[in-house]
């Protein structure tokens, strides 16, 4: 990987009230960060989190992973395009004809408001998922296999890329290239508890492996110190950069 590019650090807000969420985010200002609103302060609090992420100038991720008929993709993506947003998810196995709405709906409200379209991921197979689970949801092959056919679809549908374990990611972009981005969950210090978690990376490994985007939720939001947490993440992710 070129020593030129500089993965993304995104932390999820996924913590209990409005209230958490700021101070959370008030310790992880001076970090160029990105913040994960996904189904917790989403479905929580989500319209004041994002009114207050957008008057904070903060990148922000919202981690929606819709899944549903087009038309009901395409007004929902309407509604959660906003100037602060940069990232935004559906779930591949929605379909060819759903990815592709959420990409067009995307891009003609950004028109509309004048701004840059958020990047849309399609979520392949979650990191919570083990290998042998596959089968019992009627998935054959490994989670590679699975993951490379999903980003086709993806890739197909205009989508900038997907989301996958960083386990996936190496023969992600030797198959469909550099500008195919990669969001990756389940990243993990070393050391740290795995949770819920079952295909994880630790950030130097999903830096290796040419992940774009590294999502953190616990290992942060639950430190003791969550700036010291970050700060310790992101020297991880750059040594591995530049090592690169």
């Amino acid at each position: 990987m070129s020593a030129a590019k500089r993965p993304r650090l995104i932390v999820a807000l996924d913590v209990a009230s409005f209230e958490d969420a700021l101070a959370l985010i008030e310790r992880l200002r001076e970090f160029d960060v990105i913040f994960k609103v996904g189904y917790e302060s989403l479905f929580g609090y989500g319209e004041a989190i994002l009114e207050k992420l957008e008057a904070l100038g903060a990148a922000t991720f919202v981690d929606a992973k819709l899944h549903d008929i087009p038309r009901t993709v395409e007004a929902a993506v309407r509604a959660l395009v906003r100037p602060s947003v940069e990232l935004l998810t559906v779930h591949a196995q929605g379909g060819n004809d759903m990815m592709a709405a959420a990409v067009a709906a995307a891009a003609e409200r950004a028109r509309e408001l004048g701004i840059a379209p958020p990047k849309i991921f399609a979520v392949t197979i979650l990191t919570s998922i083990a290998p042998e689970e596959l089968l019992e949801l009627g998935l054959h092959g490994g989670p590679g296999e699975n993951v490379m056919r999903l980003a086709a679809l993806a890739r197909d549908a205009r989508c900038d890329g997907v989301v996958c374990s960083a386990h996936e990611v190496p023969d992600l972009k030797a198959f469909f290239g550099a500008g195919f981005l990669a969001l990756c969950g389940g990243i993990r210090p070393a050391g740290s508890a795995h949770g819920d978690q079952k295909r994880v990376a630790t950030p130097r490994s999903a830096v290796e492996a040419g992940a774009d985007f590294l999502v953190v939720g616990r290992p942060i939001t639950e430190a003791r110190d969550p700036a010291a947490a970050a700060r310790a993440i992101l020297a991880e992710m750059e040594a591995a950069r530049v090592g690169s």
